[in-house]
């Protein structure tokens, strides 16, 4: 495994960060505890110390499976969380980034988690109904507080996360210290400003869907169409990753990887890895083998013609995910 510092600190991470959404027990492809258990465990044995979840991830259940597996070893792991969506149906302050909301959100995912602290408290969102001034004055007392040791954000337009650096720097506040964006071979937006910025800012980017919702793996077909039953099972997928220019990419990939022997997984994983303004993509995983799939990722090495060639079919598309 390969480790580098998360942006501006000190802090060492495993270049493969394993995101727990499918921890949990909210839909078939979810796994309860004693079934993340050989996941988790390959995970650690692979050298990967770096954990990402979120507290609306099965309402919960997500952060309370991670705290049973890292219970008795915290600290040999950099576990991140995320605060911002619904959390309860029937009340006004049960979403978003107030410091009502953010405060009790800590506590709970805390609690969960069984520990005392989180080492990457993240925004999941941009709350546009409340100011970023108060978010990001609780977020500042939550790290004086020592419940996480750093913050970091999610999707959002370049503009929002520049004026949050600024603010916090003005207000003598702890800055993002990480931006969690989508980034992949399908949707590559952010590469006109949003890295552009946090190379600039020394902002830690783990980004989110490295294999654009598993379409990158291979297992689509450009002749199935958006009313097939693979895509209406996953919304997202079709609305995002459905476009001409999109299988087009996914070609080029799967023709790369038949040319070295790997998978088309692997191709779009290296092609992230292989950008050096990545500190450690996010993947999802249901089986060892996509985790052992992705370590192995680390050492692929992709030329410049690779590079070209996967790069070429990409098209310009509307900014997505950030709602």
């Amino acid at each position: 495994m390969q480790y580098v510092s998360l942006g501006n600190t000190g802090t060492k991470v495993s270049r493969i960060c394993l995101g727990c959404m499918s921890f949990g027990n909210a839909s078939e492809w979810m796994l309860e505890l004693e079934e993340s258990k050989p996941l988790f465990s390959k995970a650690v044995d692979l050298g990967i110390n770096f954990f990402d979840t979120a507290n609306v991830y099965s309402h919960g259940r997500s952060e309370e499976i991670l705290g049973s597996l890292i219970k008795g070893q915290r600290d040999q792991f950099v576990i991140a969380t995320k605060v911002h969506s619904r959390m309860w149906e029937k009340d006004p302050n049960g979403e978003g980034l107030s410091r009502k909301h953010i405060m009790h959100q800590i506590s709970a995912s805390l609690a969960r988690l069984q520990t005392d602290r989180v080492d990457l408290y993240q925004i999941h969102r941009w709350d546009y109904t409340t100011p970023i001034e108060e978010t990001l004055q609780a977020l500042g007392d939550i790290v004086h507080s020592g419940k996480s040791v750093y913050i970091g954000a999610s999707s959002m337009w370049s503009w929002q996360f520049a004026k949050s650096l600024y603010l916090s720097e003005n207000m003598g506040l702890p800055r993002f210290v990480s931006m969690q964006n989508q980034y992949n071979l399908c949707y590559r937006e952010e590469e006109r400003e949003m890295i552009p910025l946090c190379r600039e800012e020394k902002i830690a980017l783990i980004p989110w869907s490295p294999l654009a919702r598993g379409f990158l793996s291979g297992r689509y077909k450009r002749e199935e169409g958006p009313d097939s039953p693979r895509y209406r099972g996953d919304k997202l997928l079709g609305e995002r990753f459905f476009r001409k220019e999109d299988f087009d990419v996914l070609e080029a990939t799967q023709t790369i990887a038949k040319e070295k022997g790997v998978t088309s997984s692997q191709i779009a994983l290296a092609w992230v890895l292989h950008n050096p303004n990545i500190t450690s993509p996010i993947i999802g995983a249901t089986k060892v083998g996509h985790i052992e799939e992705a370590v192995e990722a680390l050492e692929l090495k992709l030329s410049g013609d690779d590079v070209k060639r996967l790069e070429e079919p990409y098209r310009l598309r509307a900014p997505t995910g950030f709602k």
